[in-house]
């Protein structure tokens, strides 16, 4: 065989290799697409104290495993006990003004009954002058004496009638739907709720990060003092969005975390992203923005899919750690060897790099 001949095979069979990778990648990147652009996540909780004040205690030390429930750290509670008492005796002082107020209250009525009374007999000794005057029998300034007193208890009576509403206002309702004790009562509640969150508890399990707290410290109510990173884990991937013609929620995936080369970890979709930032317009008043670019061939679009482990490793990953995810969304044996020998491929590679 001449060297040229041997150089024609070279170049045909470097063509027909060239065409099977070419459809194998055309085939895989639609059955069974791959992306190393996957991160491991965890949920973050940030810790800050509802109630500012003057740290004294914190127990726990910095990337400690904590319970929910178990405490974080203690603030002063010294000016949430005086809170508490203060609006103690505001409650108590509000219950002694009410019953004052229901003695005033009886006073007022009393008197406005008394009133009525005694203007109803000037009212009748009234009428009985008037007779006796049409008779004779009486004086004119006799009578108009009498009547002087009639209008003066009619008033005293209009006045007797509103200081009693005056009183019913200011005393409100009756029981437990007063004015007066319900405020004393919130505040009270209020102060002790304050109290209470002096200690701050855990909100959930997991290990506390960036602990940088110490006692003397003072703390802001609202502020993150330090991080509490859960143990539900979740796994998102980038895919291009044309990858992802075939995936749905419950579609079978292989993960391979860089952390743990040579290990792959099954997994399942559980949703696909609704959309991506590039695609929210924001009413802002402005005109819309057109990108430009003298790319022929521009990037493609990534959604984000999130995955869940079927078993998760005895040792969770870090949040933010970096993986492979392989799916294979078809149900075809051939299709889920190929998808299982190439994140074997992909993890043993995490030995290298």
């Amino acid at each position: 065989m001449t060297p040229e001949q041997r150089f024609a095979r070279w170049v045909r069979a470097a063509i027909v290799l060239f065409v099977v990778i070419f459809v194998y990648f055309v085939f895989a990147d639609t059955y069974m697409p791959a992306t190393p652009q996957s991160r491991a996540l965890r949920q973050v909780v940030r810790v800050a104290p509802q109630v500012s004040g003057q740290v004294v205690a914190v127990p726990i030390s910095n990337n400690a495993r904590v319970r929910r429930g178990e405490v974080l750290f203690r603030i002063d509670p010294e000016p949430f006990e005086l809170a508490v008492e203060k609006a103690q005796l505001a409650l108590d002082q509000a219950r002694r003004d009410n019953a004052g107020l229901d003695a005033s209250l009886a006073e007022a009525q009393a008197t406005l009954s008394r009133q009525r009374a005694l203007t109803a007999e000037l009212s009748r000794e009234r009428n009985r002058m008037q007779s006796l005057l049409e008779r004779g029998s009486v004086s004119r300034q006799r009578f108009e004496s009498i009547n002087a007193d009639a209008d003066a208890g009619k008033a005293a009576v209009k006045a007797a009638e509103a200081k009693v509403n005056a009183l019913q206002v200011q005393r409100g309702k009756a029981g437990k739907d007063n004015l007066q004790l319900r405020q004393a009562r919130n505040a009270l509640a209020a102060a002790r709720l304050d109290l209470r969150r002096a200690t701050v508890h855990a909100e959930q399990s997991g290990h506390i990060s960036n602990l940088q707290l110490n006692v003397g410290d003072s703390v802001s109510s609202g502020a993150p003092v330090m991080a509490n990173v859960g143990d539900r884990l979740d796994i998102v991937a980038d895919f291009r969005e044309k990858s992802l013609r075939h995936v749905g929620a419950g579609d079978r995936a292989w993960i391979a975390f860089d952390a743990l080369p040579g290990e792959e970890y099954p997994a399942r979709v559980t949703s696909i992203d609704a959309g991506v930032r590039d695609g929210q317009l924001l009413p802002d008043g402005n005109l819309a923005h057109i990108p430009t670019t003298d790319r022929w061939v521009r990037d493609a679009q990534r959604i984000r899919v999130h995955l869940r482990l079927d078993e998760p490793p005895e040792s969770l990953p870090p949040t933010g750690a970096r993986a492979t995810v392989q799916l294979a969304p078809v149900d075809n044996p051939v299709a889920h060897g190929l998808a299982r020998a190439q994140v074997a491929l992909l993890s043993m590679l995490h030995h290298v790099y």
